[in-house]
């Protein structure tokens, strides 16, 4: 088992930490806001940088090089590159909200996945909590992250929609639960393709429509029929099983067979 010890035991930090000494490392210490940083790589086997993203450079920089101990950073946008000097060096980026440390202790001991690069040890680490790691290069590293915030933070927008228009029915979210659970299950099984329903698999463009309207009616109409049209078109293009941007539904003049109806209106 490794020793280890975290700069910047925030909700990130302190989850990994709680976690890692649960699976039986040695945790040697949490560097806080202020704190000296220079020998934080002295007498541990790895250090894990867990800071906001923009300092995670400043600080690899300040932590001064030790022989046989590695530096890894918990950023999902981060290739190795901001932990120069030091030789051993890695990204240990775990695919799972933390919003609390006791939360986010278990969460990472419950099987999820994790994104690995560079050391052996990030790794093994994650095969030590009992995750699932997964090679992705700093060349693939933009491109993943982009990924991981449409899983989880645009889905908590896209439910802040839900909430608003479900309140406009007279209804609170929760009861929508079913759905989203269902919905996302079927996602994972089936495929995204196979899985979807509703108005725009079929080409229903008179519901669609009805559903434009009464968006019109919420505060803020151009976003929330906005953020509506862009989706009824990533559903478009899932439907119709293409790589080509099917565009903003307010662009497109749907065919004779998209039940006779003439171009959308544009965004009201």
């Amino acid at each position: 088992m490794a020793t280890f010890r975290v700069v910047g035991p925030g909700r990130a930090g302190g989850s990994l930490a709680a976690a890692l000494e649960a699976v039986g490392h040695s945790p040697k210490g949490l560097l806080g806001r202020g704190e000296p940083v220079r020998d934080a790589a002295r007498g541990v086997d790895v250090v894990v940088i867990a800071t906001p993203d923009d300092a995670v450079g400043e600080v690899a920089a300040r932590i001064e090089p030790v022989p046989g101990s590695a530096v890894l950073h918990v950023s999902g946008s981060l290739g190795l590159e901001v932990l120069e000097p030091h030789e051993r060096r890695g990204s240990l980026h775990p695919l799972v909200p933390l919003p609390t440390e006791e939360v986010g202790a278990a969460r990472l001991r419950s099987g999820v996945t994790f994104a690995v690069a560079g050391d052996p040890i990030a790794r093994q680490l994650a095969l030590d909590l009992g995750g699932r790691p997964v090679e992705v290069d700093d060349e693939r590293r933009t491109a993943y992250h982009a990924a991981a915030a449409i899983a989880a933070n645009h889905l908590v927008a896209l439910l802040g929609q839900v909430e608003r228009v479900a309140a406009a029915a007279g209804l609170p979210l929760d009861a929508f639960a079913g759905l989203v659970r269902a919905a996302t299950d079927d996602a994972f099984s089936l495929g995204p393709r196979a899985a979807l329903t509703g108005p725009a698999s079929r080409g229903d463009w008179v519901t669609i429509e009805r559903h434009r309207s009464a968006l019109s009616a919420l505060p803020a109409p151009r976003t929330e029929v906005a953020a509506y049209d862009a989706l009824v078109g990533l559903a478009r293009r899932l439907r119709l099983d293409t790589a080509e941007d099917a565009g903003p539904l307010g662009s497109e003049t749907p065919t004779s067979a998209d039940s006779g109806r003439g171009q959308t209106g544009q965004v009201a």
